[in-house]
């Protein structure tokens, strides 16, 4: 990956480009951790609409226990939000380089906790699944939260309810018949790009719960190691120079 890519991807300054490549990329790792999750644990991580619908469900039939589980799994998912809003806002505050870079670090983090620690939690079996859930579903609130400040608003990554819903809207532009004659400032066109766009994050989705899936199967918990250093690798760069740059106002501030 070449350098002053790697910069661009999770750097302060942002391009259109850059958030739709780094959008595909935590697409793909939020598929993989999502898949990844629910053949540890049979729960989605990333689905806080089933979650709250699940909670309402168990708190009519009496299963105060489910309930309870699935209201720190929404907390937890609120919290890794909240934290990426700090992190960034903290990075944004003082032009660090790593702006956007230190939340995707603390994924990575994350993820490779769960990946070589799995097996060991999966010994707590009366606390392993409500401890791995939440921490998956910081994980995603963290990411989501993240690619939300990111890219203003315009690509989300952790579920796909949205992503389906703005493809069938502009298809339904697409094909819209506009009449012959008709005023311009009337007429129905489709953001071809946008349409790519969305069909390629979808796609990175699938991808990414098939290659969960699969390395799960086969290999257990560390299929989430080489997310891990996926993440890693798009944000170090300005994480080192940010680093980097310390070190050097360190150095010579020492010596006037």
């Amino acid at each position: 990956m070449p350098l002053h890519y790697a910069r661009r991807l999770t750097g302060r300054h942002r391009s259109g480009q850059a958030n739709r490549h780094i959008g595909v990329v935590l697409t793909f790792v939020a598929g993989a951790t999502n898949a990844g999750a629910f053949l540890a644990v049979h729960q989605y991580t990333s689905h806080m609409t089933g979650m709250v619908s699940s909670m309402a469900d168990h708190l009519v039939l009496g299963a105060w226990d489910i309930v309870a589980a699935g209201a720190g799994a929404l907390l937890a998912f609120v919290a890794g939000a909240a934290c990426s809003a700090m992190l960034v806002n903290f990075g944004r505050r003082r032009q660090l380089h790593s702006e956007y870079a230190g939340p995707l670090l603390l994924e990575a983090a994350l993820l490779l906790v769960f990946g070589l620690l799995g097996s060991r939690l999966a010994e707590l079996h009366a606390y392993y699944v409500p401890i791995t859930v939440m921490l998956l579903c910081f994980t995603m609130g963290l990411q989501n939260a993240l690619i939300t400040k990111l890219s203003q608003a315009e690509i989300r990554t952790t579920h796909v309810t949205g992503i389906v819903t703005d493809i069938g809207i502009e298809l339904g532009k697409l094909a819209y018949w506009n009449r012959t004659g008709g005023e311009p400032s009337l007429r129905v066109v489709a953001d071809r790009g946008r349409l790519a766009l969305l069909a390629t994050l979808l796609l990175g989705f699938f991808c990414g719960g098939l290659a969960g899936a699969w390395g799960f199967n086969r290999v257990g918990y560390v299929a989430t190691v080489p997310l891990a250093v996926l993440l890693a690798i798009v944000a170090f760069l300005p994480a080192w120079d940010d680093v980097n740059h310390w070190w050097q106002q360190r150095r010579f501030g020492s010596r006037a």
